[in-house]
């Protein structure tokens, strides 16, 4: 591929196919919502063919809006909810949206906001996981017990955390449905939705055990079955898009410091994220991709990247088939996060650039972006 590095790619026909995958095998019964968080970039190729997109913050929103999401597929949550925001996206969208509630004080300016434009919106209650994420089960119940005319009170939401065991998924489903039955039954009302973030995990290196993915989902399906005729979405963002991502960068310089190799790179920690890594702790899947002929034979390489720290190791004890300076190397599933999760000022480094492939077709949908224009006065 003509790629200049670094620079992410990102399959587009990859990911719709993982969420056919994932909908054939929930069924119809389920739906299924978006993390945008896990990757803005893929939004406009999400939003057909999901049924619904979190939007966390101002600028997701704003990311949206550019794009013509609809109103009708936008779940807008966060933890912090700016009341100019709120305000601006209730005058343009009105009640199309689920406005989630994470606190008190979201659920007064929802209330007050909707009072001022006369509309009843839909909202959905995050039931905390004990962090600082949405309200414990009293501050949850006076909402429900005041009955706002102003607010139409759709659900529970739920999402405690990514990578999670079956063992866990299971007992806080198990909880979170006996929940919905508790407080319908206490406060004689009906909630039609199920917001859950089941946090499916991922096999992002060489070490994890493979994950079957399609056992999964049936588990998932079948915690549900108690779950009636409530509505029940599935927020996903890593599991949905990780694997459809990879990371390319060039090696620049190659050394021996006290008989370790070392292969410095163009990119570096500043791009180049995996969940739950302390960077060069664990091995990823890489492609080596050789520019030069000679011997064969595999070596072993720490992989260091371009920021003058020492934190800056994406691998430790990879073995290469003697790596010289020109050679690529390909990080794969890097879909999720890693595109806005490094720390990208850090040393003025350049951003990379973003690719997409869609049937076979590579487009360069942005170019790299200069950050000392950002670290400077000038």
């Amino acid at each position: 591929m003509n790629i200049k590095t670094p620079a992410f790619v990102f399959d587009i026909d990859s990911v719709r196919s993982r969420v056919q995958f994932i909908k054939k095998q929930l069924g119809e019964k389920f739906k299924i919502c978006y993390a945008v968080k896990a990757n803005p970039f893929l939004i406009e190729d999400m939003v057909d063919v999901v049924d619904a997109l979190e939007v966390c913050s101002p600028g997701e929103f704003r990311i949206c809006e550019k794009l013509g999401v609809p109103g009708e597929k936008i779940v807008l949550s966060g933890v912090y909810k700016e009341k100019s925001d709120i305000e601006r996206i209730v005058s343009l969208l009105k009640d199309k949206p689920l406005y989630t509630i994470e606190s008190p004080a979201q659920y007064k300016l929802l209330c007050d906001t909707a009072r001022k434009n006369k509309i009843v919106l839909n909202v959905c209650l995050r039931l905390t996981s004990g962090n600082q994420f949405g309200m414990d089960k009293p501050a949850v119940e006076k909402i429900i017990a005041e009955k706002n005319k102003w607010v139409s009170i759709r659900g529970l939401q739920l999402y405690s955390g990514t990578q999670k065991k079956q063992e866990k998924i299971e007992s806080e489903v198990e909880q979170f449905i006996s929940y919905f039955d508790e407080v319908e039954k206490k406060y004689n009302i009906t909630l039609d939705r199920i917001e859950y973030g089941p946090g499916l995990g991922v096999s992002y290196f060489q070490t994890d055990s493979p994950k079957d993915d399609a056992a999964m989902l049936d588990n998932l399906k079948n915690l549900f079955k108690s779950a009636k005729s409530r509505e029940v979405v599935f927020e996903f963002g890593r599991f949905l898009v990780a694997y459809a991502g990879s990371y390319l960068t060039t090696i620049v310089d190659k050394k021996t410091n006290y008989d370790v190799n070392y292969l410095i790179v163009d990119g570096g920690i500043n791009h180049l994220n995996y969940y739950g890594q302390m960077m060069a702790m664990k091995l990823p899947f890489i492609i080596h991709e050789k520019t030069h002929s000679g011997e064969a034979g595999k070596e072993s390489y720490t992989i260091c990247g371009s920021l003058c720290t020492t934190a800056d190791v994406l691998v430790k004890n990879c073995q290469l088939d003697k790596a010289q300076v020109g050679d690529r190397l390909e990080f794969l599933r890097v879909g999720a996060y890693s595109v806005t999760e490094g720390i990208y000022l850090f040393l003025s480094r350049d951003m990379p650039r973003i690719y997409k492939k869609n049937k076979s077709k590579l487009t360069l949908v942005r170019d790299t972006i200069k950050t000392d224009e950002i670290n400077s006065k000038q």
